[in-house]
């Protein structure tokens, strides 16, 4: 064997040698689980994230991602007095390690979110939809995406998929709608203003009426007090103090008028 064939064999099987290390080693990327296929067919075997060795050409391995994901859907449903919507919604999930095995004996995880994921969220939003009115999945959108995602959860289980967060993010209605809404608005608003002014002016009419009342009663002590203070000075006047006023009121001028009829008052007599 000449130099040169022996430096082609070496070669060779150098060559050789590193391809068979290469296909001895499968790498799992963090957050995913490994699934060993010998054969092609899936052999319940789980490989957890870093490097491993397998049997090369007799095996493979099939990386299941286990991180959480996002899932945005526009769906489109009837509410349940017949009013159009159209929904965007965003559903965070992951598939679960203890199910990858399974996920890519029945489905493959490449199509699971396409086959099972997508499809039961238009079911659920559905489904969900129809139980409310227009108005109540406005204002009642909280309740409506937990049961949307209770439903959504109980459809996909089974799959191995875990649903973590389901959130709404947009409802839409045709736009004849979208004005009956608006107008009502309106005149709930027109309502509350003319509530609020009619409150005022009742505001203002008890106060009115209460100062009214005050002033009354201010006007009933003073008479009162007046009409005690009359019965007083009556009382102290006796016949002995009107003649006594009378003199200290007289000029001394006795008066011009003759007859037996003729009174003289000294009330009116000047000093």
């Amino acid at each position: 064997m000449t130099m040169r064939k022996k430096t082609g064999s070496v070669v060779s099987i150098t060559i050789l040698a590193v391809l068979l290390v290469l296909l001895s080693l499968a790498y799992v990327p963090v957050g995913h689980t490994g699934v060993v296929k010998t054969f092609g067919a899936p052999n319940g075997k789980i490989l957890e994230n870093g490097l491993h060795f397998k049997a090369p050409l007799a095996q493979s391995v099939a990386n299941v991602n286990n991180k959480t994901q996002a899932l945005p859907v526009d769906a489109s449903a009837v509410s349940k007095d017949l009013q159009e919507v159209s929904s965007t919604v965003v559903v965070n999930f992951k598939i679960s390690a203890s199910e990858s095995v399974n996920v890519v004996r029945n489905i493959g995880a490449n199509v699971l979110i396409d086959t099972i994921l997508a499809p039961a969220v238009q079911e659920s939003v559905k489904a969900v939809t129809a139980q409310y009115t227009a108005e109540g999945l406005i204002t009642e959108r909280a309740k409506v995406g937990s049961e949307i995602s209770a439903l959504l959860e109980a459809k996909v289980t089974e799959y191995g998929i875990i649903v973590q967060e389901f959130n709404i993010t947009n409802f839409d209605f045709s736009e004849a709608f979208n004005q009956a809404i608006e107008a009502k608005q309106v005149a709930q608003q027109d309502l509350i203003r003319v509530k609020t002014e009619q409150e005022e002016l009742v505001v203002k009419a008890e106060a009115a009426a209460k100062a009214a009342e005050a002033n009354a009663r201010a006007v009933l002590i003073d008479a009162e007090a007046q009409a005690e203070a009359n019965i007083k000075i009556s009382a102290s006047l006796t016949a002995n103090l009107v003649e006594y006023q009378k003199i200290q009121k007289w000029n001394g001028v006795l008066p011009q008028v003759s007859g037996s009829e003729a009174i003289v008052d000294f009330r009116n007599t000047n000093p």
